[in-house]
């Protein structure tokens, strides 16, 4: 059975289109990644996924159910994850957890139960009896999956997960959601972070102005991009005359983010011998160049001309980049 099947959904907020025409599937026991920009509709889908919003337009079905003939059906075998942890910060961790339990009208002890398994799975034991306000970001985003685990749903969406939490918390959570898959929970997975979606994802859908553009493993993807590219980190000052160079050997404009100017190696070693000696004959001497396998953030950035917010680089426009992804 399909964990979420979408046909042509489509959402509108007035003169906004927030979804046009999605359509997407994917079976259980997986992780699918949903990449895109602020405001692209990974949310929105989400949100109509969940029964929190009905579609404008299209059908949706999740564990083979129709969201909007059987909201409740749905609600039953899903769990659900936000952008922010939605916990009570004068509650104990372990009140918390209870009382989404109550919610999903388990008795007492079936609450105080689950609330003891899944506080131990997401290694919060120790800090279950103190106050919420007492925990850290990565904490509270914690015990905020362990909520939307303690109905033991069949399919998890978690929005954006780790956003706004440590390096270190990002991996606890990485970990704790691969433990989820291998115990049979399938996920459906937004985000910003690619190396995120690299690590988790089994497939991945790119989602840009309401549209999905883009779809398949990370590997599919990455090889949209027609093999290695040659990247040079360029010294201050130095990133126009760099450009001027690198425009003619690629035949378009490099791809520029920070310090750090990107063109496809159609002729691989070539291609890389010739910046060499191009930068060499216009006395240009960058920081560091390579060649090297795309990777998501080159995938994202060719589809959607943008940077995913998540990434520390700045990105700095440089006229058409979609070109070689193609939408």
């Amino acid at each position: 059975m399909l964990a979420v099947q979408t046909h042509e959904i489509t959402k509108h907020f007035g003169e906004v289109r927030a979804l046009d025409g999605v359509s997407l599937q994917f079976e259980q026991g997986i992780v699918y990644g949903l990449l895109g920009p602020n405001g692209a509709g990974k949310t929105t889908l989400i949100r109509i996924l969940a029964t929190l919003s009905r579609p404008t337009s299209g059908t949706a079905r999740v564990a083979g159910i129709d969201v909007v003939d059987d909201p409740m059906a749905v609600r039953n075998r899903i769990g659900l994850g936000g952008q922010f942890a939605a916990v009570d910060d004068y509650q104990t961790g372990r009140e918390n957890v209870e009382m989404v339990g109550r919610l999903y009208n388990l008795s007492a002890n079936e609450s105080r139960k689950r609330a003891d398994e899944v506080l131990e799975r997401i290694r919060l034991t120790d800090a279950a009896d103190r106050p919420v306000k007492t925990y850290s970001g990565g904490m509270k985003r914690r015990l905020d999956l362990a909520a939307s685990m303690i109905g033991r749903p069949e399919i998890l969406f978690l929005d954006e997960p780790t956003t706004g939490v440590d390096p270190g918390s990002r991996l606890d959570l990485w970990d704790l959601i691969e433990d989820l898959v291998e115990a049979g929970t399938t996920l459906l997975l937004t985000t910003q972070y690619l190396d995120e979606a690299d690590r988790l994802a089994d497939r991945i859908g790119v989602i840009d102005h309401g549209k999905l553009i883009a779809e398949g493993t990370s590997t599919e993807l990455k090889n949209r991009l027609g093999g290695d590219v040659v990247e040079i980190h360029a010294l201050d000052g130095d990133i126009d005359s760099s450009a001027a160079v690198l425009t003619p050997i690629a035949g378009e404009e490099p791809v520029i983010q920070g310090q750090s100017l990107t063109i496809p190696a159609l002729r691989g070693v070539d291609t890389l011998t010739q910046v060499v000696r191009g930068l060499d004959e216009a006395g240009i001497r960058p920081e560091d160049i390579a060649l090297r396998k795309p990777t998501l953030d080159d995938v994202f950035l060719a589809l959607t001309g943008r940077v995913a917010e998540g990434e520390d680089a700045e990105a700095r426009p440089t006229g058409p980049r979609g070109r070689r992804g193609g939408r």
